[in-house]
């Protein structure tokens, strides 16, 4: 049986979502133009987000989202990147994985006395296995922001056997950027 590769999404915030419907090979649905809309992409797709200087690429993902303005315009992207639940070392590979690739493009973390990236740290492992689920904010210069989201998934049929939800979103920003509270700052790459 073959298996057919992810598909590859490619895009920034702010590209015409039509562009990126021809230039990548996905199920992303056509537009509406005059709406607030978007589309779900319906089989394993990987993101590459090709802003020049804050651009990343996730793992595969089961969804993910393109929302896009009145206007046509790439506004959001709302993803899973994962193709099923996974365990607990998995899941902080993943996000580790992604908030290096932020660190190096750029990124600085927003607020990290309150919402600290989520490292490979025992007191982050047991935070992960409780309530509420850890999240780490990102600023893009002064015109992106992105969350990473971790979400506990029990299995009453498999008490013992955490899985977890990786959510990431990212979108346009209207702040100015990195502050003195952000002190975590950029990561040369």
């Amino acid at each position: 049986m073959l298996v057919r590769p992810a598909d590859i999404v490619t895009l920034t915030i702010g590209e015409p979502y039509e562009q990126v419907r021809q230039r990548t090979s996905t199920t992303l649905p056509p537009g509406l133009l005059g709406h607030y809309a978007g589309g779900y992409v319906k089989r394993p797709t990987i993101l590459r987000f090709t802003d020049p200087q804050f651009g990343f690429i996730t793992p595969a993902a089961k969804r993910l989202f393109v929302g896009y303005d009145e206007h046509g315009n790439v506004r959001s992207v709302t993803m899973w990147p994962q193709t099923k639940l996974l365990p607990l070392d998995e899941t902080l590979k993943v996000v580790t994985d992604l908030q290096r690739q932020l660190r190096q493009g750029g990124w600085c973390l927003r607020k990290p006395d309150m919402f600290p990236a989520i490292e490979d740290t025992p007191a982050m492992r047991e935070r992960m296995r409780s309530l509420p689920s850890p999240t780490s904010y990102w600023q893009g210069g002064d015109k992106l922001r992105a969350s990473i989201n971790v979400f506990r998934i029990q299995d009453d049929d498999r008490p013992n056997d955490d899985r977890f939800r990786i959510a990431l979103e990212l979108s346009r920003s209207s702040d100015t950027g990195c502050s003195t509270e952000d002190t975590t700052q950029p990561v040369a790459p």
